[in-house]
């Protein structure tokens, strides 16, 4: 044995035996630690997303975090442990970053699970929503960003490209910024709606003639989910250039229409008699007000509106197509001869003027003239006067 220098292994020995000591330490703390966070956070809903999101990134980071430790207090002469002392930093920014993303998201789970969006007044729930969503998200992304860089500016090569970049920093900062445009708008777009909220989660918007609900917000785009199950994507810088319709900006309770054309011999009377029973049935009705007028009158109809009440969109719609087809079915069954028709009045009458051929014959003049059949106006004008017989 005397040709092995044990030497030259005996400082490495005792430093992976720390090392997996320290492995080991960190691993039992962060299962012990874990079992003592979820009982104290069992009464405190959103600490313990918290806790629970960040599990898998503290049972990295900690054993991590004890490696480093090992590494530091290594001998600066041991070989390779700079190395190892860098790779390890790169893996404790990494973990701690994940940690922290996982933290915020975490949180935004929290706070969302405290206001749940399946109740009939949502209002608030949604502006939460949108809010925790769009706001952890930006935070998550600056969080990366942070981290990716904290992670470059450990190699001494990544800051000399910088320093050697720094002359043509004009050019290269007008290009980037060029390319970047569309990022940085909708980022900023996003913590816009985030603060001044124009949109929510579960709204129900009208964008470019397309009717659904905000199924989510991300940081560069919002998916509208249309009613026939269809998705329309759209960037958030557009929800700020452009008008749309939100017809939940101020709540989900909604005014639906409908409009019905009847003939001017229709009694409205008994349509709203109807309507006042009919409506207090439905169970998409909220109770709040409906009504049934007359608002317009063409040369050939007239035309009734009903205004319905509803909690939500969805409601407002059925309960408008309820209401039509029932106020339908009650005048084809009670007023079917009102219903809208195109009559007409008399019998079609010749024109005299422009048909000579349907002139009736004049009396045959005394003395036996006759004008001969199919003469024109002209020549029964100029026929010869029968002669006077007088006794």
């Amino acid at each position: 044995m005397d040709y092995l220098d044990l030497s030259r292994f005996s400082p490495w020995i005792a430093t992976g035996i720390a090392a997996v000591a320290a492995v080991a330490a960190a691993l039992v703390l962060h299962r012990l630690g874990g079992m003592v966070l979820r009982r104290a956070t069992h009464g405190m809903p959103v600490i313990a997303a918290i806790v629970r999101a960040c599990h898998a990134p503290a049972q990295l980071l900690l054993p991590v975090l004890a490696l480093q430790l090992v590494w530091q207090a290594a001998p600066d002469a041991l070989r390779f442990v700079g190395s190892l002392r860098h790779l390890n930093g790169l893996l404790l920014i990494g973990a701690v970053s994940w940690l922290l993303v996982s933290a915020i998201d975490g949180l935004a789970a929290g706070v969302i699970a405290q206001h749940p969006a399946d109740i009939e007044d949502n209002l608030q729930a949604r502006r939460i929503h949108t809010q925790a969503r769009v706001l952890s998200r930006t935070a998550m992304f600056a969080v990366m960003v942070a981290g990716l860089a904290m992670m470059l500016m450990t190699f001494p090569g990544a800051r000399q490209v910088g320093a050697s970049l720094l002359a043509s920093a004009g050019v290269v900062g007008i290009v980037a910024g060029l390319a970047a445009k569309p990022v940085f708008s909708n980022l900023i777009a996003g913590l816009q709606i985030a603060l001044a909220q124009p949109i929510r989660i579960d709204d129900v918007l009208i964008v470019q003639g397309e009717w659904g609900r905000v199924e989510e917000i991300t940081g560069t785009y919002v998916v509208l989910k249309i009613w026939d199950d269809r998705r329309l994507i759209i960037p958030l810088q557009w929800f700020i250039e452009n008008p749309f319709q939100n017809w939940t900006r101020t709540g989900s309770q909604l005014l639906g229409s409908v409009f019905l054309s009847v003939d001017y011999a229709m009694p409205v009377a008994p349509l709203r008699a109807e309507l006042e029973r009919l409506v207090p049935t439905l169970p998409e009705w909220d109770g709040r007000f409906f009504n049934l007028q007359v608002t317009d009158a063409t040369e050939r109809t007239m035309q009734l509106r009903i205004l319905v009440t509803a909690q939500s969109s969805s409601k407002a719609f059925d309960l408008r197509c309820r209401v039509r087809e029932l106020m339908i079915d009650f005048m084809q069954r009670e007023y079917p001869q009102h219903l809208p028709s195109l009559r007409i009045l008399g019998e079609a009458q010749p024109d005299t003027a422009r048909t000579p051929a349907a002139m009736p014959m004049p009396p045959p003049p005394i003395g036996g003239a006759r004008v001969p059949q199919g003469a024109s106006e002209a020549g029964v004008a100029e026929a010869p006067s029968a002669p006077d017989v007088r006794s």
